[in-house]
């Protein structure tokens, strides 16, 4: 049985009042607004830019993009045509001041410039970083040329990396790898073993910093402690994107307690 309500205008003693008055201001996203695409497997890129982004005015909105579970070569080439139309989702009709594409091994396999060319399919003026983008402006501000490498990607992705940072002009003295293939098991390493990696790959090689690749790798905290410990600056696919959507969005205010990295500005 269907139960329709009705309302009796003579019995109806609430006061509607519309049209109230009312002000604006830009609290939110005031200073910049920065787009971020997630991977549909990713727990950790959320989470580590949400401990960076607390500037007041400074806010950033993400979407989701469909991926495969397991990265390969194939499944992340599968992403491109799907840049637009995620991006579309964030913030419809507004312009956004730079937006990251969060996916390092992808940017690799499809190319940063045809990333940024599929997000400016969208936001043509928004300026554009992806992981890897970010790991050469940060290479870039320490005067680092000799990279040392660790990843938690299989053998066909890895060699994938190593060629593209190399043919970035940079040398790669030393490449470890977890050999894991799962998003949801990457983001599980702890930090006393991303430690010990770090540990290994820096011990008796001459290097000039250390890059984490995968946004699925928890480091944020982590980086300023390895950093103390070896001497060198540290930075992941997670710790330096935030850095350089800050940087893009003109925020250079020092955040040290975040590492050597983010005491610097973009290298002009």
């Amino acid at each position: 049985m269907t139960v329709e309500a009705t309302i009796d205008p003579a019995a109806d003693t609430c006061q509607m009042m519309e049209h109230l008055p009312f002000n604006t201001d830009d609290v939110i996203g005031g200073r910049a607004r920065i787009g971020l695409i997630v991977l549909a497997t990713d727990y950790t890129v959320e989470h580590e830019f949400r401990k960076v982004f607390t500037v007041p005015g400074v806010d950033f909105y993400g979407a989701r993009i469909e991926n495969s579970n397991t990265v390969t070569p194939e499944t992340l080439a599968a992403m491109e045509k799907k840049i637009p139309s995620t991006l579309s989702l964030i913030l419809p009709g507004a312009p956004l001041d730079v937006v990251a594409y969060g996916c390092t091994s992808a940017s690799m396999v499809i190319g940063e410039e045809t990333v940024f060319n599929r997000i400016r399919e969208v936001q043509p003026d928004a300026k554009c970083t992806t992981p890897i983008t970010a790991a050469f402006a940060a290479f870039d501000a320490f005067d680092a040329k000799r990279i040392a490498v660790l990843t938690p990607y299989t053998r066909d992705v890895n060699d994938k990396v190593r060629r593209y940072i190399e043919n970035a002009g940079y040398t790669v003295p030393v490449f470890g790898s977890f050999n894991e293939d799962q998003d949801p098991t990457v983001a599980r390493i702890d930090s006393e073993s991303l430690s010990n990696a770090v540990d290994a790959i820096t011990k008796d090689h001459e290097v000039d910093m250390v890059f984490v690749s995968c946004t699925s790798v928890r480091l944020l905290d982590a980086a300023p402690i390895i950093e103390k410990r070896i001497g060198l600056p540290v930075t992941s696919s997670n710790h330096a994107m935030a850095w350089h959507c800050l940087r893009l969005a003109g925020v250079d205010e020092p955040m040290p307690h975040f590492g050597r990295l983010y005491e610097h500005k973009l290298k002009s």
